[in-house]
C-alpha cells in the first residue's frame, strides 16, 4: 500500500519551518510513503524554503488560494497513491505516528477513512485538541462534538479513548482516506472553501457504505488556528454557513433510511428475530410492490419534513448565537452569522422527493450494507416497536444544552462508542 502525506500550504513558511522537519524525519524508513506540499498560491517564500531544505518533498503549485476543499481536490488529482494522508501545516508529529494508521487501513478493508488522536501543542500537549480530539459525532441539530471535546471544553487524555472506535467523522487536520473512496465520493465539496468539509466528506463516505475509524495508537499535535484564528469573523461565517449546507445535503437521505427501517421494524417477530437488519430486508421483499412504493414514499416525505423542521430550528439557534455576539460587543461576528445564512439560502440545493426515493430504493434493494453503517439498533425500546433503529453517530440530544447543564460530566456519555 502506497501513501502520499499531503500538506496544503498557504503563506505558511513559519509553520513549514516549525513542523515539516518532524514529518519528514518520522517517515524515514517507511516504505511506499511520499511527502507532498500543495501550495495554494502563496505569496511568501514557502516554495523557496521547501525546495532548498527538503528536496525529497514533492511540490505542487496551484494558481491561487482555492481554500482547503478545492485546494486538496486539485492537488490530489495529480497523485496516484493508494491512500492520501491529509495533514495540516501546523501539525507536529513524533516517530511512530504513521505506522498505526497504515496498518489499520491494511487490516480493515471496510474502513474508508481513519484518523489519529489530536492533542494540543506546547504545555497543554496532554489535552485533546479542539478540532478533532479522539473522533467526532453530531448532535440532533448538527452541532459537531468529539470524544474529548464538547463545545469549548476539552479533556485531558488519560487513556479513556484508547480503544479503536467507529466514529462519525475525523478531523481534516490529520485524515487518512483511500484514494478509491475519495474519488468515489467526488472529494470535498468545493462550495465549502474551508471548515466542515471533512465532516461532510465523512458523512457521504459513510452513506456509501464505508466506515470511519479513530486509531488511538497514533497521536499528533495540532497548533490550530494557524491560518484562520478562532477570533476571525470569516471563520465564523464559514462554520455557520457550511454546517447548514452539510445538513441540507446529507440529512434527508439519512432520516429517510432511518424512517424506512423503523417502519419495517414494527412488523418484526420479536421472538424469532436474531438480526433486525436482515429481518427488515426479508419483510420488504415479502410485501406487495404497491406497499413497497408507499413505504419508500412515506419515508421520503417524512424525512423531508423533519429535515426542514431541524434546519429551521437550527437557524433559530444560530440567530440566538448572533445575538450573543451582538450583545457581547462583537458586531463583526453578528454580521458574519447573518451573511452565512444569506449565503446558505443562495447556495442550498434541496433534495427532491423523486431523487430521495430512488436513492433509498437503491440502498434497500441493492446495498443494504449501507444501512448497517448509517443506522444502529437502538438499545432502548423505540416509539414504533419494541426494537427500533437509531442513527449511528448522531446523538438524539442537544449537546449545547447538555454541556451547559452537565459541564464536565457530559464526557461520561461519550465513552459509549455506540453513539
Amino acid at each position: 500500500m502506497t501513501t502520499a502525506v499531503v500538506i496544503l500550504n498557504w503563506n505558511g513558511r513559519a509553520c513549514l519551518e516549525a513542523y515539516l522537519p518532524s514529518v519528514t524525519t518520522s517517515l524515514q524508513g517507511c516504505d511506499g510513503v511520499s511527502v507532498v506540499v500543495a501550495d495554494n498560491g502563496s505569496e511568501d517564500d514557502s516554495a523557496a524554503y521547501v525546495k532548498e531544505n527538503f528536496p525529497q518533498v514533492q511540490w505542487i503549485q496551484l494558481r491561487r488560494n482555492y481554500g482547503f476543499a478545492e485546494g486538496y481536490n486539485r492537488a490530489l488529482k495529480s497523485l496516484d497513491s493508494d491512500c492520501f494522508l491529509l495533514l495540516n501545516s501546523d501539525v507536529k508529529v513524533e516517530n511512530g505516528w504513521f505506522e498505526p494508521l497504515q496498518e489499520w487501513m491494511e487490516l480493515h478493508p471496510d474502513c474508508g477513512i481513519c484518523g489519529p488522536k489530536l492533542h494540543m501543542t506546547g504545555e497543554k500537549s496532554k489535552f485533546f485538541e479542539y478540532s478533532g480530539a479522539a473522533g467526532g459525532y453530531l448532535d440532533c441539530y448538527g452541532y459537531p462534538f468529539c470524544r474529548g471535546r464538547v463545545m469549548g471544553r476539552v479533556e485531558e487524555d488519560e487513556g479513556q479513548y484508547d480503544i479503536p472506535a467507529e466514529v462519525f467523522w475525523v478531523s481534516g487536520a490529520a485524515l487518512m482516506v483511500r484514494r478509491e473512496v475519495f474519488v468515489g465520493a467526488r472529494g470535498f465539496c468545493n462550495d465549502f472553501f474551508a471548515h466542515m468539509e471533512e465532516i461532510d466528506l465523512c458523512w457521504r463516505v459513510r452513506a456509501d457504505g464505508w466506515k470511519v475509524h479513530i486509531v488511538p495508537r497514533s497521536v499528533v499535535y495540532h497548533e490550530g488556528g494557524a491560518t484562520l484564528p478562532a477570533s476571525s469573523p470569516f471563520k465564523s461565517r464559514l462554520n455557520f454557513r457550511n454546517n447548514l449546507l452539510m445538513l441540507d445535503r446529507n440529512l434527508p437521505f439519512t432520516l429517510a433510511l432511518h424512517c424506512f427501517y423503523n417502519f419495517l421494524a414494527v412488523g418484526v417477530d420479536e421472538d424469532t428475530c436474531q438480526d433486525l437488519f436482515a429481518q427488515c430486508g426479508n419483510l420488504y421483499r415479502e410485501i406487495e410492490s404497491a406497499d413497497r412504493k408507499s413505504l419508500l414514499e412515506g419515508a421520503a416525505v417524512i424525512s423531508m419534513k423533519l429535515t426542514r423542521i431541524r434546519l429551521n430550528f437550527r437557524q433559530f439557534l444560530d440567530f440566538l448565537s448572533a445575538l450573543v455576539y451582538l450583545f457581547s460587543f462583537r458586531p463583526k461576528h453578528f454580521k458574519a452569522v447573518m451573511q452565512a445564512h444569506r449565503e446558505y439560502r443562495r447556495m442550498r440545493r434541496p433534495v427532491g422527493k423523486r431523487e430521495l426515493i430512488a436513492e433509498l430504493k437503491n440502498v434497500v434493494e441493492r446495498r443494504p450494507e449501507i444501512a448497517r453503517v448509517l443506522l444502529r439498533e437502538s438499545p432502548c425500546p423505540g416509539c414504533l416497536g419494541e426494537r427500533s433503529f437509531g442513527i449511528a453517530g448522531i446523538w438524539n440530544k442537544w449537546t449545547v444544552w447538555r454541556s451547559l447543564t452537565e459541564k464536565g460530566a457530559i464526557f461520561a456519555h461519550l465513552r459509549d462508542t455506540s453513539l
